[in-house]
């Protein structure tokens, strides 16, 4: 994996280099991660000129450390700064580093530095020009590679087990704050370090919200459950959202709202491909749920990008600018919530692949028949 890291460094110490910039520090923490490995919270990783350098607050070699980060250690080649104080700061120390080294210029993320952090390495180091590297690492990370994708695939496997446990299991009188505390449990039972996000759980009137906070409300009769959980497997995240009916057959409306939701699901798949512009994916399903009469339910998007964030690029929204490639994976998330009756939501997480290789990829499989559970 050290050649892994080494050729992504190296790529951004390229785009630096076109852009007028010397080195980069990199503080972003899932950028981090994806540059070096393995890096306690709070690091920063220097990027040229020279040798890189991670630098940390927290001895990354460590017994209480070593193995919790997405790939463990830091990667082979990286040197590793400590520094002698925890209150010490990695983006002011990279800085007197990048001067030591006789940089004049060093992109910064400007998106991932307070104002106060940024005055105090200008301070530190006031003939080095600091500027904007943007996005770039970000950028960068939207096409995965194998190994990436490997972790992804078995992030998604272990929330459909957990899910597909729970569903087997006694729901009625149940609340939702225990059900989604449960299907925490089994995502670490199964193999995860914990939960991609915080997983909600709706009943009744709950269900369909994005992002409910599960509340005591307890199960009923009649009740739809809807539930969106994810697994972090090595930093990779996986999402997987389904909704249910409660022990007994669906009334006439849950059966309706349901079909047009996953219509609009199932539209979004299927305009996934490598060329397509994300705010195509976006209309194809959300044209689904306006013509149904839902247009101003649907939420801002209809799905994002997954990885060592959740919710990371790209987002497939209706002003977002670029187009899918291959080896992209992201959700496609629809939902609709119905105030005081309740709501359906489907979200799959699916890697972008072209037509000769028989197109998305589906990772997230637990099935979006309409159980009645």
């Amino acid at each position: 994996m050290s050649d892994v890291y080494a050729a992504r460094r190296s790529r951004l110490l390229e785009r630096c280099v076109t852009g007028g910039s010397e080195a980069a520090l990199v503080t972003g923490t899932a950028n981090v991660r994806y540059l070096a490995g393995g890096a306690p919270a709070g690091s920063a990783l220097l990027v040229g000129p020279g040798h890189d350098v991670l630098l940390c607050t927290v001895d990354p070699y460590a017994d209480h450390f070593a193995g919790t980060g997405p790939a463990g250690r830091p990667a082979e080649d990286l040197r590793v700064q400590l520094l002698p104080s925890v209150e010490g700061d990695p983006a002011v120390a990279a800085a007197e580093r990048a001067v030591a080294a006789g940089a004049r210029s060093l992109a910064v993320e400007e998106h991932h530095l307070t104002v106060m952090r940024h005055r105090a390495m200008g301070s530190v180091a006031p003939r080095l020009r600091l500027d904007d590297l943007g996005p770039a690492v970000e950028q960068q990370r939207v096409v995965k590679d194998g190994e990436e994708i490997a972790a992804l695939r078995i992030a998604a496997e272990i929330a459909d087990q957990a899910l597909g446990e729970l569903l087997e299991s006694i729901l009625v009188g149940r609340t939702e704050r225990h059900l989604a505390l449960e299907l925490e449990r089994r995502l670490v039972d199964h193999g995860a370090g914990g939960a991609a996000f915080p997983t909600s759980v709706g009943t009744g009137p709950n269900s369909g919200l994005a992002g409910h906070v599960p509340t005591d409300r307890r199960v009923e009769e009649g009740d739809f459950l809807s539930v969106c959980l994810g697994a972090d497997y090595r930093g990779y995240h996986s999402e997987v959202a389904r909704t249910f009916v409660i022990g007994t057959s669906p009334a006439e409306w849950q059966i309706e709202l349901y079909d047009q939701v996953f219509a609009a699901q199932r539209a979004g798949r299927e305009a996934l491909a490598p060329g397509t512009p994300y705010r195509e994916v976006d209309r194809a399903a959300r044209r689904v749920l306006e013509a149904a009469g839902h247009g101003e339910r649907v939420g801002p998007s209809i799905g994002h990008g997954v990885g060592l964030e959740n919710g990371e690029d790209p987002r497939l929204a209706p002003s977002a600018m670029g187009k899918l490639d291959a080896c992209v994976p992201v959700t496609v998330d629809p939902g609709v919530h119905l105030p005081g009756r309740g709501g359906v939501r489907i979200d799959d997480t699916l890697v972008v692949r072209p037509e000769a290789d028989g197109g998305p990829e589906l990772l997230t499989i637990t099935t979006k028949e309409l159980l009645a559970l």
